[in-house]
């Protein structure tokens, strides 16, 4: 039995990276009320790794209008059903011109499910070759850098790292092992 009946469902804005829909639903107890809900394409994730060092990268956030660091990640608008794997692979060699040998699938999350229907793969990628970057025009002004495993986790602790998704990534990576 569903716990939440839609009774109507409107999109109220869309672009090419997401749709906002308002729903008026009715819960269980007869009630009703609204959902604002933002669809958007899963993404994903990347913690490169290698010899004890991460790759990160830092580009502007124009919502908070700030630059932070934060591991590689991205969506392809153009083909929001393609395989995660590939799209990963694809991510890692358009943000930090790696490519990786060895990548290894840790499970999906979801971003903000209280607004948002938005998930993202997470992949740890070893054994890694440089060859170029080709970054898209939203990525303009993106840089990357190496860093230890000890000054990654100094950054998150200090406030450089602010991105959630990277953080959870990689808490995720360490309980499973993977770092």
């Amino acid at each position: 039995m569903k716990e939440i009946e839609t009774l109507d469902s409107k999109v109220v804005y869309q672009n090419k990276w997401m749709k906002v829909r308002e729903d008026r639903i009715k819960r269980l107890s007869g009630s009703e009320g609204i959902f604002g809900v933002i669809e958007k394409p899963d993404f994903v994730v990347i913690i490169p790794i290698q010899d004890g060092f991460v790759h990160i990268v830092e580009q502007y956030r124009y919502p908070v209008e700030k630059r932070f660091w934060e591991f590689p990640q991205g969506s392809w608008e153009d083909d929001p059903e393609v395989d995660h794997a590939l799209l990963a692979a694809g991510e890692l060699q358009e943000e930090t011109g790696l490519v990786s040998k060895d990548m290894m699938y840790l499970g999906h999350q979801y971003l903000a499910y209280g607004y948002s229907n938005q998930g993202y793969h997470i992949y740890v990628a070893r054994d890694l070759e440089f060859t170029s970057t080709h970054l898209d025009t939203e990525e303009e002004g993106l840089i990357t850098k190496k860093v230890s495993v000890h000054e990654f986790e100094k950054m998150i602790l200090s406030g450089l790292i602010k991105d959630a998704t990277t953080v959870n990534a990689y808490g995720l990576a360490k309980l499973k092992g993977a770092i």
